[in-house]
């Protein structure tokens, strides 16, 4: 698995674990952080795995408002909870990273999906997604 491709399916785990444990996700990573210094056995969190959830936290608001008016029939909370960190995250992808390519930011998180989430889940996801990357430009002028 490519170090990128790794890298979000930290990223993933911890925006996972960050809405099981009603947590914020920069505690999730500062206990990643932590446990990785402290156990030879955890790999360390690498940089691509803390800018995917950091740039995340940063725009938490405005995806998750994005998610709300866009997933059509259903509601963030009512969301399977992988597919909801899974979008998350690609959203944060394909809106803000602007070094990752559009193709590869949603095909990484249907990835995702087929590995974490149920088998409708990587329909859901690359059609979300594909909505946000055909409204990116307008997305980023109104979210700033």
């Amino acid at each position: 698995m490519a170090a990128r491709s790794k890298a979000r399916k930290r990223a993933f785990q911890i925006l996972f674990e960050a809405d099981q444990r009603d947590s914020t996700v920069q505690n999730v990573l500062a206990d990643w952080i932590r446990h990785s210094r402290s156990d030879d056995r955890q790999p360390p969190v690498n940089e691509y795995t803390m800018r995917l959830v950091e740039g995340y936290a940063e725009h938490v608001a405005r995806i998750d408002e994005l998610i709300a008016t866009y997933a059509v029939d259903w509601d963030l909370d009512r969301m399977p909870a992988a597919d909801r960190s899974i979008v998350r995250l690609g959203a944060y992808e394909l809106i803000w990273e602007d070094e990752t390519p559009d193709a590869v930011a949603i095909d990484e998180a249907v990835q995702l999906a087929k590995e974490f989430s149920t088998d409708d889940s990587p329909a859901f996801v690359n059609g979300l997604l594909g909505r946000f990357k055909e409204l990116k430009p307008s997305l980023r002028r109104e979210g700033r």
